[in-house]
């Protein structure tokens, strides 16, 4: 069924198999989220038993192909991402941690061992993995990171060996339950002409690799349903076998941040959408003066202008899943939909909060726990500055941020 938020019927323009898939995730977040997730924001708790259940969905690395993953399309995995953060975005968190994030770093970086080793545990659950790429001194800017691993060979020189590595990582999700997490690292590398150059590499290291301690970073006033994490790397130690092996430097972590940016798109879209539909039928329900509030005009103007926005995100989220399964999304693109649709979310929200009166500042209401998570969701994955400047390069030629 359409949501009274889609003025153009963009439900018509998604196949049975897409509206099959999100139907599927919306029961889900209905009957598993919804009931609880009030309790679990309040209580600053990430419910670490839906994790199987995610992944008996499927939803876990659902676009990759291989490995246990659904190999499911672009489009289909946005809706599957907007329905969960719908719920809460802090559910659609894990999803994207697991998946866009560290999965995708094995399936697109490791070797064929690595991604036989992680990818099919990871997809049903067994294996949760966390991605440490931002330091508490390099957010928006990760080639300043100061986490620095080097080679240690065997000894006199023979086989084996081994990776150390030491630092410090900031807002890592479910670094202190992952059982992996991807370390994002400079390396000296020797170049031909004799001179030392850094480049960023990435590590699968254990979690319970003695040197590796995981902090929840506490209190928050977002992502309460959800755990974000300091990280501390002392003199870790892993095998060779740790590293991986494809495409040394930053590109390397920034088409994984592509894949999440590409989901915030689409999620913002059902956390918008979710406060309205809550208001709207607050509204409905509500009378003042005699008659339901949705009847005055002040009223019906704030609804109009949310589901108006709420349309046209949706309408740019799904022209970005059609490019990619198309092969044609650029980075961009990605940026033009995430600032978007970040921004609209939290002001729908913000606006939604208001027709609810003192009743929305409650937890009896979706909105303003929305617009807190999205506070956090607009920050990730590159700032509303960040996206502005990449837009501005693209439109200009000219890159300002330095």
């Amino acid at each position: 069924m359409s949501s009274p938020a889609d003025l153009l019927d963009i439900d018509s323009e998604l196949s049975d198999s897409e509206l099959a898939t999100r139907d599927r995730v919306r029961e889900f977040v209905d009957r598993r989220i919804r009931p609880n997730i009030a309790r679990w924001f309040a209580d600053a708790h990430f419910p670490q038993e839906l994790v199987p259940e995610l992944g008996e969905l499927g939803l876990l690395g659902m676009h990759l192909t291989g490995y246990g993953c659904a190999g499911r399309s672009a489009v289909e995995y946005g809706l599957a991402i907007q329905e969960l953060e719908a719920g809460d975005s802090g559910i659609r968190t894990f999803v994207s941690v697991q998946g866009s994030l560290a999965m995708s770093a094995i399936h697109k970086h490791g070797s064929e061992a690595q991604k036989q080793r992680w990818l099919p545990r990871m997809a049903t659950g067994e294996v949760v993995g966390c991605f440490g790429l931002t330091e508490p001194g390099a957010g928006s800017d990760p080639a300043s990171m100061t986490t620095r691993a080097r080679f240690e060979p065997g000894s006199a020189g023979g086989e084996g060996g081994e990776w150390v590595l030491d630092g410090a990582k900031r807002w890592i999700g479910m670094a202190s339950f992952a059982d992996i997490a991807i370390i994002w690292a400079k390396v000296s590398e020797h170049q031909d002409d004799g001179s030392e150059r850094d480049r960023v590499r990435g590590f699968i290291v254990p979690t319970s690799t003695p040197g590796f301690s995981a902090v929840p970073i506490e209190p928050k006033l977002s992502m309460r349903a959800s755990v974000q994490c300091d990280i501390t790397l002392e003199d870790v130690r892993v095998p060779p076998d740790a590293l991986l092996p494809e495409n040394p430097g930053l590109s390397g972590p920034f088409v994984c941040l592509d894949e999440a940016r590409y989901g915030i798109v689409w999620g913002a879209v059902g956390a918008a959408r979710d406060a309205f539909e809550d208001t709207l039928a607050y509204a409905q329900g509500r009378e003042q003066f005699g008659t339901p509030i949705a009847g005055f005009q002040l009223t019906q103007a704030k609804l109009v202008d949310m589901a108006l926005e709420i349309t046209k995100a949706q309408l740019m989220a799904l022209r970005l899943g059609r490019l990619k399964d198309a092969g044609r999304l650029e980075g961009y693109m990605i940026s033009a939909g995430k600032l978007n649709n970040a921004r609209i979310a939290i002001d729908v929200c913000r606006e939604a909060r208001t027709v609810l009166g003192g009743n929305g500042v409650t937890l009896d209401h979706s909105p303003m726990r929305h617009a807190n998570n999205l506070e956090s969701v607009r920050t990730y994955e590159g700032t509303d500055e960040v996206h502005t400047l990449v837009l501005g390069r693209h439109i200009t030629g000219l890159a300002a941020f330095r």
